[in-house]
Protein backbone atom coordinates (compact mmCIF):
# COMPACT_ATOMS: atom_id res chain seq x y z
CA UNK A 1 0.00 0.00 0.00
CA UNK A 2 2.74 2.44 0.87
CA UNK A 3 5.01 1.44 -2.42
CA UNK A 4 1.67 2.33 -4.01
CA UNK A 5 1.51 6.10 -2.55
CA UNK A 6 4.74 6.10 -3.14
CA UNK A 7 4.38 5.55 -6.74
CA UNK A 8 1.19 7.92 -7.24
CA UNK A 9 3.20 10.59 -5.26
CA UNK A 10 6.00 10.12 -7.70
CA UNK A 11 3.70 10.60 -10.52
CA UNK A 12 2.34 13.60 -9.45
CA UNK A 13 5.07 15.23 -8.83
CA UNK A 14 6.61 14.27 -12.73
CA UNK A 15 3.16 15.90 -13.83
CA UNK A 16 3.75 18.97 -11.95
CA UNK A 17 7.43 19.32 -13.50
CA UNK A 18 6.42 20.89 -17.05
CA UNK A 19 8.53 23.15 -19.36
CA UNK A 20 6.85 26.40 -17.56
CA UNK A 21 6.96 25.41 -14.51
CA UNK A 22 10.21 24.37 -14.54
CA UNK A 23 11.17 27.96 -16.52
CA UNK A 24 9.18 29.77 -13.35
CA UNK A 25 10.87 27.97 -10.87
CA UNK A 26 14.04 29.02 -12.67
CA UNK A 27 13.47 32.08 -12.78
CA UNK A 28 12.82 32.48 -9.02
CA UNK A 29 15.84 30.51 -7.97
CA UNK A 30 17.60 33.18 -10.00
CA UNK A 31 16.00 35.92 -8.44
CA UNK A 32 15.15 35.12 -4.70
CA UNK A 33 18.46 34.68 -3.87
CA UNK A 34 19.56 38.09 -5.41
CA UNK A 35 16.95 39.52 -3.81
CA UNK A 36 17.87 38.06 -0.74
CA UNK A 37 21.12 39.33 -0.91
CA UNK A 38 19.80 42.88 -1.75
CA UNK A 39 17.41 42.87 1.24
CA UNK A 40 20.47 41.52 3.57
CA UNK A 41 23.25 43.99 1.65
CA UNK A 42 20.39 46.89 3.08
CA UNK A 43 20.07 45.97 6.47
CA UNK A 44 23.61 45.77 6.95
CA UNK A 45 24.43 48.75 5.79
CA UNK A 46 21.59 50.50 7.81
CA UNK A 47 23.39 48.60 10.82
CA UNK A 48 26.65 50.31 9.52
CA UNK A 49 25.49 53.48 8.85
CA UNK A 50 23.66 53.85 12.43
CA UNK A 51 26.43 52.48 14.24
CA UNK A 52 29.14 54.64 12.30
CA UNK A 53 26.16 57.85 13.22
CA UNK A 54 26.33 56.70 16.76
CA UNK A 55 30.19 56.68 17.04
CA UNK A 56 30.63 59.73 15.24
CA UNK A 57 28.30 61.60 17.41
CA UNK A 58 29.98 60.28 20.66
CA UNK A 59 33.49 60.82 19.05
CA UNK A 60 32.38 64.46 18.28
CA UNK A 61 31.03 65.20 21.79
CA UNK A 62 34.19 63.53 23.76
CA UNK A 63 36.68 65.68 21.65
CA UNK A 64 34.75 68.55 22.48
CA UNK A 65 34.33 67.70 26.01
CA UNK A 66 38.31 66.93 26.23
CA UNK A 67 39.21 70.02 24.66
CA UNK A 68 37.15 71.91 26.91
CA UNK A 69 39.14 70.17 29.82
CA UNK A 70 42.08 70.50 28.67
CA UNK A 71 41.21 74.51 28.07
CA UNK A 72 39.88 74.16 31.49
CA UNK A 73 43.26 72.77 32.57
CA UNK A 74 45.57 75.62 31.01
CA UNK A 75 42.88 78.01 32.83
CA UNK A 76 43.56 77.08 35.91
CA UNK A 77 47.09 76.68 35.73
CA UNK A 78 46.99 80.13 34.73
CA UNK A 79 44.59 80.85 37.06
CA UNK A 80 46.75 79.05 40.31
CA UNK A 81 50.22 80.57 38.81
CA UNK A 82 48.59 84.39 38.99
CA UNK A 83 47.05 83.58 42.18
CA UNK A 84 50.11 82.58 43.88
CA UNK A 85 52.21 85.72 42.51
CA UNK A 86 49.93 87.72 44.30
CA UNK A 87 50.34 85.99 47.35
CA UNK A 88 50.60 89.14 49.60
CA UNK A 89 46.83 89.33 51.30
CA UNK A 90 47.30 93.09 51.49
CA UNK A 91 48.14 92.97 47.70
CA UNK A 92 45.90 90.07 46.65
CA UNK A 93 42.17 91.27 45.90
CA UNK A 94 39.19 89.20 47.26
CA UNK A 95 38.06 88.65 43.51
CA UNK A 96 40.90 86.87 42.36
CA UNK A 97 40.29 83.91 44.65
CA UNK A 98 37.03 84.05 43.38
CA UNK A 99 38.19 83.93 39.72
CA UNK A 100 40.44 80.73 41.15
CA UNK A 101 37.86 79.01 42.85
CA UNK A 102 35.35 79.90 39.81
CA UNK A 103 37.55 78.17 36.87
CA UNK A 104 38.54 75.08 39.80
CA UNK A 105 34.54 74.81 39.36
CA UNK A 106 34.69 75.04 35.75
CA UNK A 107 37.54 72.61 35.16
CA UNK A 108 35.68 70.15 37.58
CA UNK A 109 32.08 70.43 35.72
CA UNK A 110 34.36 69.63 32.65
CA UNK A 111 35.52 66.69 34.07
CA UNK A 112 32.33 65.21 35.30
CA UNK A 113 30.78 65.89 31.88
CA UNK A 114 33.83 64.05 30.04
CA UNK A 115 33.01 60.80 32.52
CA UNK A 116 29.43 61.32 31.88
CA UNK A 117 30.08 60.42 28.40
CA UNK A 118 30.80 56.81 29.14
CA UNK A 119 34.61 57.26 27.93
CA UNK A 120 37.40 54.31 28.25
CA UNK A 121 38.29 53.03 31.46
CA UNK A 122 41.84 54.25 30.69
CA UNK A 123 40.90 57.46 29.90
CA UNK A 124 38.46 57.53 32.78
CA UNK A 125 41.77 56.67 34.90
CA UNK A 126 43.62 59.71 33.54
CA UNK A 127 40.50 62.35 34.06
CA UNK A 128 40.61 60.87 37.20
CA UNK A 129 44.42 61.39 37.79
CA UNK A 130 44.33 64.61 36.33
CA UNK A 131 41.58 65.85 38.82
CA UNK A 132 44.04 64.46 41.78
CA UNK A 133 47.20 66.54 40.91
CA UNK A 134 44.65 69.61 40.52
CA UNK A 135 43.36 69.13 44.24
CA UNK A 136 46.94 69.28 44.88
CA UNK A 137 47.78 72.12 43.97
CA UNK A 138 44.95 73.97 45.22
CA UNK A 139 45.54 72.06 48.65
CA UNK A 140 49.40 73.40 48.35
CA UNK A 141 48.12 76.69 47.57
CA UNK A 142 45.27 77.32 50.08
CA UNK A 143 47.42 75.67 53.42
CA UNK A 144 50.12 78.38 52.62
CA UNK A 145 47.76 81.14 52.64
CA UNK A 146 46.75 80.16 56.19
CA UNK A 147 50.53 79.79 57.07
CA UNK A 148 53.14 82.31 58.54
CA UNK A 149 55.42 81.14 56.35
CA UNK A 150 53.62 81.36 52.39
CA UNK A 151 54.90 77.85 50.39
CA UNK A 152 54.59 78.16 47.02
CA UNK A 153 53.70 75.29 45.07
CA UNK A 154 56.74 73.41 43.46
CA UNK A 155 57.11 73.21 39.76
CA UNK A 156 56.84 69.65 39.63
CA UNK A 157 53.06 69.93 40.19
CA UNK A 158 52.43 72.13 37.08
CA UNK A 159 54.47 70.30 35.44
CA UNK A 160 52.81 67.02 36.36
CA UNK A 161 49.22 69.09 35.79
CA UNK A 162 50.78 69.92 32.03
CA UNK A 163 51.79 65.85 31.20
CA UNK A 164 48.39 64.42 32.80
CA UNK A 165 46.66 66.73 30.03
CA UNK A 166 49.21 65.48 27.25
CA UNK A 167 48.82 62.24 28.26
CA UNK A 168 44.77 62.45 28.32
CA UNK A 169 45.22 64.12 24.80
CA UNK A 170 47.39 61.65 23.27
CA UNK A 171 45.09 59.06 24.95
CA UNK A 172 41.81 60.68 23.61
CA UNK A 173 43.53 60.41 19.89
CA UNK A 174 44.71 56.97 20.21
CA UNK A 175 41.28 55.94 21.64
CA UNK A 176 39.53 58.17 18.70
CA UNK A 177 41.92 55.98 15.85
CA UNK A 178 40.87 52.90 18.06
CA UNK A 179 37.61 53.09 17.45
CA UNK A 180 37.54 54.44 14.01
CA UNK A 181 39.38 51.37 12.76
CA UNK A 182 37.04 49.22 14.37
CA UNK A 183 34.71 51.02 12.49
CA UNK A 184 36.68 50.37 9.42
CA UNK A 185 37.04 46.57 10.15
CA UNK A 186 33.52 45.74 10.91
CA UNK A 187 32.57 47.77 7.37
CA UNK A 188 34.78 45.66 5.60
CA UNK A 189 33.71 42.21 7.49
CA UNK A 190 30.59 43.18 5.94
CA UNK A 191 31.57 43.55 2.99
CA UNK A 192 33.12 40.46 3.27
CA UNK A 193 30.40 39.00 4.56
CA UNK A 194 28.37 40.26 1.55
CA UNK A 195 30.93 39.08 -0.76
CA UNK A 196 30.76 35.67 0.32
CA UNK A 197 26.92 35.31 0.91
CA UNK A 198 26.62 36.59 -2.21
CA UNK A 199 29.10 34.07 -3.94
CA UNK A 200 27.55 31.37 -2.13
CA UNK A 201 24.27 32.49 -3.12
CA UNK A 202 25.14 32.85 -6.79
CA UNK A 203 26.92 29.20 -7.05
CA UNK A 204 24.15 27.88 -5.33
CA UNK A 205 21.95 29.84 -8.03
CA UNK A 206 24.57 28.57 -10.99
CA UNK A 207 24.06 25.09 -9.47
CA UNK A 208 20.25 25.05 -9.61
CA UNK A 209 20.47 26.72 -13.45
CA UNK A 210 23.34 24.06 -14.82
CA UNK A 211 21.18 21.16 -13.59
CA UNK A 212 18.02 22.60 -15.21
CA UNK A 213 19.89 23.08 -18.46
CA UNK A 214 21.47 19.85 -18.10
CA UNK A 215 17.81 18.52 -17.28
CA UNK A 216 16.46 20.33 -20.42
CA UNK A 217 19.55 19.11 -22.52
CA UNK A 218 19.41 15.78 -22.24
CA UNK A 219 15.69 15.79 -22.88
CA UNK A 220 16.24 17.94 -26.53
CA UNK A 221 19.34 15.46 -27.53
CA UNK A 222 16.91 12.63 -27.06
CA UNK A 223 14.42 14.98 -29.19
CA UNK A 224 17.12 15.87 -31.86
CA UNK A 225 18.11 12.07 -31.88
CA UNK A 226 14.67 10.38 -32.02
CA UNK A 227 13.85 12.98 -35.28
CA UNK A 228 17.25 12.05 -36.84
CA UNK A 229 16.32 8.86 -36.68
CA UNK A 230 12.85 8.83 -37.78
CA UNK A 231 14.17 11.22 -40.81
CA UNK A 232 16.62 8.43 -41.52
CA UNK A 233 13.84 5.81 -41.37
CA UNK A 234 15.55 3.91 -38.16
CA UNK A 235 11.80 2.79 -37.06
CA UNK A 236 13.40 -0.33 -34.54
CA UNK A 237 14.48 2.05 -31.39
CA UNK A 238 11.43 2.79 -29.38
CA UNK A 239 11.31 6.57 -28.72
CA UNK A 240 11.62 7.63 -24.87
CA UNK A 241 11.96 10.91 -23.87
CA UNK A 242 12.92 11.99 -20.21
CA UNK A 243 12.49 15.26 -18.62
CA UNK A 244 9.63 17.81 -17.99
CA UNK A 245 5.90 16.82 -18.83
CA UNK A 246 6.04 18.55 -22.03
CA UNK A 247 8.93 17.22 -23.57
CA UNK A 248 7.58 13.63 -22.43
CA UNK A 249 4.61 14.49 -24.27
CA UNK A 250 6.29 15.12 -27.45
CA UNK A 251 8.58 12.27 -26.78
CA UNK A 252 5.21 9.91 -26.47
CA UNK A 253 3.53 11.73 -30.15
CA UNK A 254 6.62 10.73 -31.78
CA UNK A 255 6.38 7.30 -30.24
CA UNK A 256 2.90 7.43 -31.97
CA UNK A 257 4.87 8.34 -35.14
CA UNK A 258 7.36 5.84 -35.34
CA UNK A 259 4.78 3.30 -34.98
CA UNK A 260 2.33 4.49 -37.59
CA UNK A 261 5.37 5.05 -39.83
CA UNK A 262 6.14 0.94 -39.20
CA UNK A 263 2.80 0.01 -39.91
CA UNK A 264 2.44 1.86 -43.32
CA UNK A 265 6.05 0.79 -43.80
CA UNK A 266 5.68 -2.25 -43.60
CA UNK A 267 2.38 -2.23 -45.81
CA UNK A 268 3.86 -0.44 -48.16
CA UNK A 269 6.65 -3.17 -48.48
CA UNK A 270 3.90 -5.96 -48.84
CA UNK A 271 2.90 -3.92 -51.42
CA UNK A 272 6.10 -3.59 -54.00
CA UNK A 273 6.85 -7.92 -52.83
CA UNK A 274 3.69 -8.53 -54.32
CA UNK A 275 3.86 -6.32 -56.80
CA UNK A 276 6.87 -7.53 -58.41
CA UNK A 277 5.51 -11.41 -57.91
CA UNK A 278 2.67 -10.34 -59.73
CA UNK A 279 5.20 -9.23 -62.66
CA UNK A 280 7.39 -12.08 -61.90
CA UNK A 281 5.45 -14.75 -63.29
CA UNK A 282 4.15 -13.98 -66.46
CA UNK A 283 7.64 -12.82 -67.79
CA UNK A 284 8.67 -16.07 -66.53
CA UNK A 285 5.66 -17.57 -69.21
CA UNK A 286 6.81 -14.68 -71.97
CA UNK A 287 11.00 -15.71 -71.60
CA UNK A 288 9.87 -19.79 -71.79
CA UNK A 289 7.47 -19.24 -75.10
CA UNK A 290 10.12 -16.52 -76.76
CA UNK A 291 12.93 -19.37 -76.23
CA UNK A 292 11.08 -21.84 -78.16
CA UNK A 293 10.24 -19.18 -81.21
CA UNK A 294 13.73 -18.09 -81.57
CA UNK A 295 14.42 -21.77 -81.99
CA UNK A 296 14.81 -22.65 -85.23
CA UNK A 297 14.70 -26.73 -84.72
CA UNK A 298 11.57 -26.81 -83.37
CA UNK A 299 9.83 -24.30 -85.54
CA UNK A 300 12.05 -23.29 -88.68
CA UNK A 301 9.22 -21.52 -90.51
CA UNK A 302 9.28 -18.60 -87.66
CA UNK A 303 12.94 -17.55 -88.51
CA UNK A 304 11.53 -14.25 -90.34
CA UNK A 305 9.76 -13.12 -86.99
CA UNK A 306 13.26 -13.56 -85.42
CA UNK A 307 13.79 -9.55 -84.80
CA UNK A 308 9.95 -9.61 -83.06
CA UNK A 309 10.78 -12.29 -80.89
CA UNK A 310 14.34 -9.83 -80.16
CA UNK A 311 12.11 -7.03 -79.20
CA UNK A 312 9.97 -9.38 -77.39
CA UNK A 313 13.00 -10.53 -75.57
CA UNK A 314 14.34 -7.13 -74.94
CA UNK A 315 10.91 -6.06 -73.19
CA UNK A 316 10.87 -9.33 -71.22
CA UNK A 317 14.22 -7.89 -69.90
CA UNK A 318 13.17 -4.29 -69.29
CA UNK A 319 10.10 -6.00 -67.15
CA UNK A 320 12.52 -8.01 -65.12
CA UNK A 321 14.60 -4.84 -64.33
CA UNK A 322 11.54 -3.05 -62.81
CA UNK A 323 11.09 -6.05 -61.05
CA UNK A 324 14.25 -6.37 -59.27
CA UNK A 325 14.64 -2.76 -59.12
CA UNK A 326 11.14 -2.64 -57.05
CA UNK A 327 12.31 -5.44 -55.07
CA UNK A 328 15.61 -3.16 -54.23
CA UNK A 329 13.82 -0.05 -53.42
CA UNK A 330 11.69 -2.19 -51.51
CA UNK A 331 14.27 -2.62 -49.27
CA UNK A 332 15.72 0.39 -48.98
CA UNK A 333 13.21 1.51 -46.21
CA UNK A 334 14.11 -1.04 -43.79
CA UNK A 335 16.54 0.64 -41.32
CA UNK A 336 20.17 -0.31 -42.35
CA UNK A 337 22.52 -2.46 -39.60
CA UNK A 338 24.73 -0.04 -37.84
CA UNK A 339 27.83 -2.65 -38.53
CA UNK A 340 27.15 -2.03 -42.22
CA UNK A 341 28.51 1.58 -42.03
CA UNK A 342 32.22 2.18 -42.12
CA UNK A 343 34.51 4.94 -42.90
CA UNK A 344 34.59 5.78 -46.52
CA UNK A 345 37.28 7.91 -48.20
CA UNK A 346 35.33 9.64 -51.12
CA UNK A 347 37.34 10.84 -53.36
CA UNK A 348 39.03 7.68 -53.65
CA UNK A 349 35.42 6.12 -53.88
CA UNK A 350 34.38 8.89 -56.19
CA UNK A 351 37.44 8.32 -58.18
CA UNK A 352 37.01 4.94 -58.49
CA UNK A 353 33.57 5.24 -60.14
CA UNK A 354 34.52 7.90 -62.66
CA UNK A 355 37.43 5.56 -63.85
CA UNK A 356 34.58 2.74 -64.02
CA UNK A 357 32.55 4.89 -66.40
CA UNK A 358 35.59 5.72 -69.16
CA UNK A 359 34.22 3.22 -71.51
CA UNK A 360 31.26 5.48 -71.77
CA UNK A 361 32.79 8.53 -71.49
CA UNK A 362 35.05 8.01 -74.07
CA UNK A 363 32.39 7.24 -76.69
CA UNK A 364 31.04 10.78 -76.22
CA UNK A 365 34.29 12.42 -75.76
CA UNK A 366 33.06 13.49 -72.57
CA UNK A 367 35.42 16.46 -70.81
CA UNK A 368 35.55 15.57 -66.85
CA UNK A 369 36.98 18.31 -64.97
CA UNK A 370 36.97 17.81 -61.17
CA UNK A 371 38.02 19.33 -58.49
CA UNK A 372 38.03 16.60 -55.19
CA UNK A 373 38.64 17.15 -51.78
CA UNK A 374 40.29 14.27 -49.37
CA UNK A 375 37.09 13.55 -47.37
CA UNK A 376 36.57 10.73 -45.25
CA UNK A 377 33.00 9.72 -43.29
CA UNK A 378 31.26 6.86 -42.06
CA UNK A 379 28.64 5.41 -44.36
CA UNK A 380 27.58 2.39 -46.55
CA UNK A 381 29.60 2.38 -49.21
CA UNK A 382 27.16 0.28 -51.18
CA UNK A 383 24.70 3.25 -50.78
CA UNK A 384 27.36 6.10 -51.28
CA UNK A 385 28.55 4.46 -54.11
CA UNK A 386 25.10 4.13 -55.59
CA UNK A 387 24.57 7.44 -55.04
CA UNK A 388 28.00 8.27 -57.62
CA UNK A 389 26.96 5.83 -60.06
CA UNK A 390 23.38 7.23 -60.22
CA UNK A 391 24.13 10.61 -60.68
CA UNK A 392 27.18 10.09 -63.06
CA UNK A 393 25.39 8.08 -65.45
CA UNK A 394 22.20 10.95 -65.79
CA UNK A 395 25.26 13.21 -66.31
CA UNK A 396 26.66 10.98 -69.37
CA UNK A 397 23.80 10.30 -70.94
CA UNK A 398 22.32 13.59 -70.75
CA UNK A 399 25.52 15.12 -72.00
CA UNK A 400 26.06 15.87 -75.82
CA UNK A 401 29.07 14.42 -77.53
CA UNK A 402 32.46 16.57 -77.23
CA UNK A 403 29.82 18.25 -73.91
CA UNK A 404 32.01 18.53 -70.34
CA UNK A 405 31.04 17.48 -67.12
CA UNK A 406 32.11 19.28 -63.88
CA UNK A 407 32.67 17.30 -60.32
CA UNK A 408 33.42 18.99 -57.25
CA UNK A 409 34.24 17.20 -53.98
CA UNK A 410 34.45 19.62 -50.53
CA UNK A 411 34.16 20.20 -46.86
CA UNK A 412 31.61 22.53 -46.17
CA UNK A 413 32.03 23.05 -42.37
CA UNK A 414 29.88 20.04 -40.96
CA UNK A 415 28.92 18.68 -44.09
CA UNK A 416 30.03 17.17 -47.24
CA UNK A 417 28.99 18.83 -50.47
CA UNK A 418 29.10 17.10 -53.98
CA UNK A 419 27.89 18.71 -57.34
CA UNK A 420 27.74 17.31 -60.42
CA UNK A 421 26.99 19.72 -63.46
CA UNK A 422 26.36 18.51 -66.83
CA UNK A 423 25.87 20.47 -70.40
CA UNK A 424 22.75 18.59 -70.96
CA UNK A 425 19.54 20.16 -71.69
CA UNK A 426 18.68 20.71 -68.19
CA UNK A 427 15.86 20.20 -65.69
CA UNK A 428 12.76 22.90 -65.41
CA UNK A 429 12.71 24.57 -61.98
CA UNK A 430 9.34 23.43 -61.38
CA UNK A 431 9.87 19.88 -62.17
CA UNK A 432 13.27 19.53 -60.02
CA UNK A 433 11.21 18.70 -56.94
CA UNK A 434 9.48 15.86 -58.27
CA UNK A 435 12.30 14.23 -60.05
CA UNK A 436 13.09 11.98 -57.50
CA UNK A 437 9.89 10.55 -57.01
CA UNK A 438 9.36 6.43 -58.20
CA UNK A 439 8.64 6.41 -62.03
CA UNK A 440 8.01 10.28 -62.26
CA UNK A 441 7.82 10.98 -65.86
CA UNK A 442 7.87 14.87 -66.80
CA UNK A 443 8.43 16.10 -69.86
CA UNK A 444 10.03 14.47 -72.75
CA UNK A 445 13.52 15.22 -72.08
CA UNK A 446 12.82 13.18 -68.45
CA UNK A 447 10.85 10.45 -70.00
CA UNK A 448 14.14 9.65 -72.31
CA UNK A 449 15.62 7.70 -69.08
CA UNK A 450 18.82 5.49 -69.63
CA UNK A 451 18.27 2.48 -71.05
CA UNK A 452 18.58 0.63 -67.81
CA UNK A 453 16.82 2.86 -65.37
CA UNK A 454 13.29 1.67 -65.15
CA UNK A 455 12.62 5.76 -63.46
CA UNK A 456 13.67 4.77 -60.04
CA UNK A 457 17.57 5.76 -60.03
CA UNK A 458 16.69 9.46 -58.67
CA UNK A 459 14.43 7.82 -56.36
CA UNK A 460 17.13 5.03 -54.65
CA UNK A 461 19.67 7.62 -54.88
CA UNK A 462 17.64 10.34 -52.39
CA UNK A 463 16.86 6.86 -50.39
CA UNK A 464 20.56 6.17 -50.08
CA UNK A 465 20.74 10.17 -49.09
CA UNK A 466 17.79 10.65 -46.62
CA UNK A 467 19.89 7.05 -45.04
CA UNK A 468 22.64 9.03 -44.24
CA UNK A 469 20.46 11.65 -42.53
CA UNK A 470 21.62 14.31 -45.89
CA UNK A 471 20.22 16.08 -48.64
CA UNK A 472 19.83 16.32 -52.52
CA UNK A 473 18.50 18.71 -54.60
CA UNK A 474 18.83 20.33 -58.47
CA UNK A 475 19.83 23.79 -58.13
CA UNK A 476 20.16 26.37 -60.78
CA UNK A 477 22.92 26.15 -63.21
CA UNK A 478 26.55 28.33 -62.87
CA UNK A 479 26.74 30.96 -64.97
CA UNK A 480 26.58 30.74 -68.96
CA UNK A 481 25.67 27.20 -68.58
CA UNK A 482 22.27 25.57 -69.22
CA UNK A 483 22.61 21.69 -68.07
CA UNK A 484 21.66 20.04 -64.63
CA UNK A 485 23.34 20.65 -61.80
CA UNK A 486 22.85 18.13 -58.62
CA UNK A 487 24.34 19.15 -55.16
CA UNK A 488 24.52 16.35 -52.18
CA UNK A 489 25.55 17.19 -48.76
CA UNK A 490 26.07 14.63 -46.26
CA UNK A 491 26.65 15.24 -42.48
CA UNK A 492 30.51 14.59 -41.50
CA UNK A 493 29.25 13.14 -37.85
CA UNK A 494 26.82 10.99 -38.83
CA UNK A 495 24.74 9.35 -35.50
CA UNK A 496 24.36 5.60 -35.77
Amino acid sequence: MDGLFTSCARMKFKNLLSLKSLIVLGFAVAVIPLFVGVIYAAFGLRETAALGRTINSQVFEQTKTIRLVLQKSSDIERKARLFVLLSDPALRQPYERESYESARASFKQALSDLLKLHVDNKIALLVNELSEKENLIYQQIIGSETEDSFKLPIDEAFQGLRESSNTLSREFENHVEHTFNELRQLSESLEQGLLIKGLVLLAMSCAFVLALLTVLSRSMRQLDSSIRRLGSNDLQEPIEVNGPADLRYLGDRLEWLRTHLIVLESSKQQLMQNLAREIEQPLQAIREASEHLTNPLDQPELIPEAGIVQQMGTGVDKLKLVSEQLLKYSQLHAAPAPHQKQAVDMKELLETVIESFQDSIQTKSIRIKKLLRPIRIDGIPEQLRGIFEQLLTNAIHYSPANGEIRIMLRDAGEHLELEIEDDGPGIESDQRIHVFEPFYRGNKTLADQPGDNPGLGLAMVREYVTHHQGNIEFIDPRQDHQGARVRVQLPLDIEA
